[in-house]
């Protein structure tokens, strides 16, 4: 009997187009390794059942057949069975509430999970993500809002021709637009009202890396962090030019004491620094947000900051936050829900709380689309596929009768493990507090 391995369709939104394994990358897996493959049929996964068929997969609804399952995103309770290995992106390593009755019914069915976000090597560096696409996608989905919001005001930029992401047939196309638009820039100039066009960036990881990409094809200079408040006072900027300033950790807080700034003193006791980001926000116009966040650190930008900014009489030059991390009610606090792409941006009201679904409005834009990846799906997923592919012969020849100690995983692998056979493994204990009070 030949191993196989299941790929579900995605089903949590109809804007969810990726594929853990892409056509191509299974076909070499049959002939390399003589492994068997059933899919489901989707009818909007961005490569077409036919592709799958023609790679040699079988293409059926039951894939029942296979004992280890792959997915992308959250997979509904109600399609969980008993006793299957599972490999997707859980988002429940922090115990967050609205996915504990999934990681719960996970365990009770005697399942195993699998979390790519987890999949580390010896360093604790992460083999699998999207995050280079997430920035891509949350840049443009954010400057685009800008151009939007900014035609609210009476403004009209350039970036009122860029189109969401979703809305391009490929990354070529889009960087091709945006490019455009950069020459534009160049040769026509901004407004004056919105001069200079600052985009700061919280982090510098994969996620800001992958925004920055798209946001240099424009013809951008960055400036440092310091810099801001004299480049906009002063007027030592162009028209002709965008400006990017990419904040470190060094420059987002400072030490309680009396004592040098220490990254890692920071990582391990952030409780001992303040943020003073805020000091720093009146000079950007776009805000992206691109940092790892847990609620041991500092928030970034507050709900009364944005209060006592958008109270003047003036409009400020901040108006629009692209929140591609997008924690609800994280170390921003205006992200207070998530999007999607049919609905991507709200207008948060810091005075009310509140949020609608439009441009117009006391209060920023934000951008908070969940699965920004997703708007990039071809290129999203032949990314993804191409890493993933090298861990799967081994999993589907893990024996999972074995016990969690025994059984040979590649360590990469192994680290990712949540629940085995409905338990939680060693690394993963904690999570226990937060679902033993649900039924």
């Amino acid at each position: 009997m030949k191993n196989n391995i299941g790929i579900r369709r995605e089903d949590i939104s109809r804007y969810e187009r990726r594929a853990p394994l892409i056509p191509a990358h299974l076909k070499e897996l049959i002939r390399q390794y003589d492994l068997e493959f059933y899919v489901q049929p989707s009818a909007i996964r961005v490569f077409p059942d036919s592709e799958y068929l023609a790679s040699g997969a079988f293409v059926q609804e039951d894939i029942c057949p296979s004992q280890v399952v792959l997915a992308i995103k959250e997979i509904p309770i109600s399609k969980l069975e008993p006793g299957k290995t599972y490999v997707f992106f859980s988002h429940t390593i922090k115990g967050q509430v609205h996915n504990m009755p999934m990681l719960k019914k996970i365990i009770d069915l005697g399942c195993t999970l699998i979390d790519y976000e987890k999949m580390t090597d010896e360093q604790g560096r992460r083999v699998l993500f999207f995050g280079n696409y997430a920035g891509h996608a949350g840049l443009v989905d954010s400057l685009w809002a800008y151009g939007q919001r900014l035609k609210i005001l009476g403004i009209r930029t350039p970036f009122l021709k860029i189109r969401q992401a979703n809305n391009y047939s490929n990354l070529t196309e889009l960087k091709e637009d945006i490019k455009q638009i950069g020459k534009e820039i160049e040769a026509k100039g901004l407004p004056p009202e919105v001069g200079p066009f600052i985009c700061g960036f919280f982090g510098y990881g994969h996620v800001s890396q992958g925004a920055q990409e798209i946001y240099d094809l424009l013809p951008a200079v960055e400036i440092p962090a310091s810099e801001l408040a004299e480049t906009v006072e002063k007027g030592y900027f162009s028209l002709h030019r965008v400006y990017k300033a990419v904040f470190k950790e060094e420059d987002m807080v400072r030490p309680k004491e009396d004592f040098s700034f220490d990254l890692n003193d920071y990582y391990r006791q952030p409780e001992k620094y303040y943020p003073v980001t805020e000091n720093y926000l009146p000079y950007l116009n776009v805000l992206i947000n691109a940092i790892f966040w847990t609620p041991r650190y500092p928030r970034f930008v507050t709900r009364k900051f944005l209060e006592n900014l958008y109270s003047s009489q003036a409009q400020p030059r901040l108006q629009v936050i692209g929140d591609i991390t997008c924690d609800i009610n994280g170390s921003l606090e205006c992200t207070v829900r998530a999007t999607d792409s049919e609905h991507p941006v709200y207008v948060f009201d810091p005075v009310s709380g509140q949020t609608v679904d439009s441009f117009e409005g006391r209060g920023p834009v934000v951008m908070a689309v969940y699965n920004l990846p997703a708007e990039l799906p071809l290129e999203s997923s032949t990314y993804f596929s191409q890493h993933l592919k090298t861990y799967i012969p081994n999993l589907a020849k893990a024996d999972f009768k074995q016990a969690f100690e025994k059984i040979e995983l590649d360590p990469v692998v192994k680290r990712a493990v949540i629940t085995y056979r409905g338990e939680l493994t060693p690394d993963y204990q904690y999570l226990n507090e937060y679902i033993k009070d649900l039924k």
